[in-house]
């Protein structure tokens, strides 16, 4: 596989790389920037664990070539927490118990800091309709939506989204 240089901003810091010409956004993240918290659960784009955040467009990493990031900006599941203080989101999956394995929960969270920056209030069926492209096998999806909306109420009491 040939290799190209990719500069990106990522987590909001400039990076650069050698990525593979074929080589997945997913894993250019994953074995060239050390950033192991997108994970790769289905490789086709249908189960969510691997949303990222590509110049305010969600998308799945493993569809998209790491060559595509160059010149763009990504958000990953790292990026969410500001110097050691959790993203509400991030907050609200913890104190509602909105996981049990984990595995899926840096896609959730990533999706709903997506549709947050889009829509800070959102309804319950926006917000499912919204996480409909993330599965979990491990339990419900109730949970998970009233984290999202307890985090939408709470940033926008705080005064917006962050």
């Amino acid at each position: 596989m040939s290799r190209v240089r990719i500069e990106a901003v990522v987590n909001g810091e400039p990076v650069e790389f050698l990525g593979g010409t074929r080589q997945s956004l997913l894993d250019a993240l994953r074995d060239e920037l050390q950033l192991t918290g997108t994970k790769e659960g289905c490789g086709t784009g249908d189960c969510g664990a691997c949303s990222v955040i590509v110049d305010g467009r969600l998308v799945c990493s493993c569809l998209m070539l790491a060559p595509e990031a160059d010149g763009r900006t990504v958000e990953t599941i790292e990026g969410l927490a500001k110097n050691g203080v959790m993203h509400p989101l991030q907050q609200q999956f913890l104190e509602q118990a909105a996981l049990q394995c984990g595995f899926c929960t840096p896609g959730f969270l990533v999706a709903a800091k997506a549709l947050l920056d889009r829509n800070p209030d959102p309804t319950e069926s926006e917000v499912r309709y919204w996480l409909a492209g993330n599965l979990c096998r491990c339990t419900g999806y109730d949970k998970i939506v009233r984290a999202v909306m307890d985090a939408a109420a709470q940033m926008r009491a705080a005064g917006g989204a962050r």
